[in-house]
């Protein structure tokens, strides 16, 4: 055999020995991603096992609703369920509020899941079989569903324990429909007492069951609401004419759209899903101004939506210049907005993650593109995330051919309890992946 020449040796050596490298570095490559596919696995089969007793606990809030600040019963029950599983709890944060700590075996980030508790005063049909036992008081807006998902997400982390780096903390807020909960909690301390590195959050909503959507930014609308303070000695034909001519004016939709029909969101052509959605690039008022007089002063007010955060500043001096140009300008005293609400804003570099994840783990149609902002809803999330980067998502709650569907604070509202199956796993994952990319 002939000889080689000894640079050919060393050329050879060093790629038989990169080679080889290669082989054990795919070999932990494969290892890692089985070990990462029989966790999620778990995660599905633990969501599984525990969903018929989620749905029990779901519609034992449900049958017993409780209105903002005054959520004790359900306090309690969170309480118990995360004790039973062993997480550390606390009470004593703000109102009736709880905080379920889970440590995992290994050390790393901090993240936090939010549950909203709070139930409406309203009297709608609920055609539930499992309807409310409190008169004039029902969970309307779906946060049952919230905190059976919150309490399942606890339970197969808690199950994961050994696959977690990091600590999870589930935050359970009273008071959201007040928009207090989340400020008073924060304002309460919260952060110094926990301090996570990033946070979610999701409400459930009219789009089809399981079908998680979202987007990097504003989900809602700006919501304002303006106050046009003005001297005595208009008549009413007057004021309503000028509250017309300040509407018409604002005025601003795309495609010719009608973004105020809240039930067009689950519209495939025109709906959040679609790239040319009506639920994008808008400015409206909320029906007719309120007009009343007060101290010889009269007042026109409304709500305003308004998509881009920019044109914000621009309102008022618009409103003003309205004002002077109908030959009014000697009867203006002041036009403000009265409240100026934030909205919920997702970290966009987080946004992106997630969604990675939740396609890499449970298929690209795990979650659908959101192109629009909805109007008239909002959530007081958005002050965790003056804080701390985070996500919120929609969860589709709607079964259309069932008859469910779950527009929110709606007569006849329903959910579709197989979205909690959804959200639990989907979550579940989720956490698990963006704790182990620390």
């Amino acid at each position: 055999m002939k000889k080689l020449p000894l640079t050919l040796l060393c050329f050879v050596s060093s790629l038989l020995s990169a080679q080889g490298l290669n082989s054990k570095k795919e070999a932990i490559v494969h290892s890692s991603t089985r070990v990462e596919q029989m966790v999620h696995q778990s995660v599905q089969q633990e969501t599984d096992r525990i969903f018929n007793k989620l749905v029990n606990i779901r519609r034992e809030f449900h049958e017993n609703p409780e209105l903002a600040s005054q959520e004790k019963q359900t306090q309690e029950k969170i309480k118990q369920y995360l004790l039973d599983l062993g997480l550390q709890v606390q009470t004593d944060h703000y109102g009736h509020s709880v905080i379920g700590i889970l440590k995992g075996d290994k050390k790393g980030k901090k993240i936090a899941w939010r549950s909203d508790m709070d139930a409406l005063p309203n009297d709608y049909p609920d055609p539930e079989a499992f309807k409310s036992k409190i008169k004039d008081i029902q969970h309307g807006c779906g946060h049952d569903i919230h905190m059976a998902i919150g309490l399942g997400i606890a339970e197969v982390l808690s199950k994961n324990k050994k696959s977690l780096k990091g600590t999870v903390y589930f935050v359970f807020q009273p008071e959201e429909e007040t928009f207090k909960g989340a400020k008073g909690m924060l304002n309460s301390g919260l952060l110094s007492k926990i301090n996570p590195d990033e946070i979610y959050g999701l409400h459930v909503t009219a789009t089809p069951v399981g079908q998680i959507m979202v987007k990097p930014r504003e989900m809602f609308a700006y919501q304002r609401k303006i106050r046009i303070q003005l001297k005595n000695g208009l008549s009413e034909d007057e004021l309503t004419g000028l509250s017309k001519k300040i509407s018409s004016s604002l005025f601003r939709v795309s495609n010719g759209g009608k973004p105020w029909e809240i039930q067009s969101i689950v519209d495939p052509k025109i709906g959040l899903t679609n790239p040319d959605t009506v639920f994008k690039d808008y400015l409206f008022t909320d029906g007719k101004f309120n007009i009343y007089s007060k101290n010889s002063e009269s007042f026109l007010e409304a709500y305003l939506y308004e998509t881009n955060a920019s044109r914000l500043v621009m309102i008022v001096p618009e409103v003003q210049k309205i004002i002077e140009n109908s030959g009014y300008q000697n009867k203006l005293l002041s036009v403000s907005f009265v409240q100026e609400n934030p909205t919920v804003l997702n970290d966009e570099k987080l946004t992106h993650s997630a969604i990675e994840i939740l396609q890499n783990v449970y298929g690209k149609n795990s979650v659908a593109s959101d192109y629009g902002q909805v109007p008239f809803f909002n959530d007081d999330f958005a002050f965790f995330q003056q804080k701390i980067p985070g996500v919120y998502f929609f969860l589709g709650g709607s079964n259309f051919e069932k008859g469910v569907i779950a527009m929110n604070h709606s007569p006849n509202f329903r959910v579709d309890e197989e979205s909690i199956r959804t959200g639990v796993k989907s979550f579940s994952s989720l956490i698990i992946e963006r704790l182990n990319q620390n």
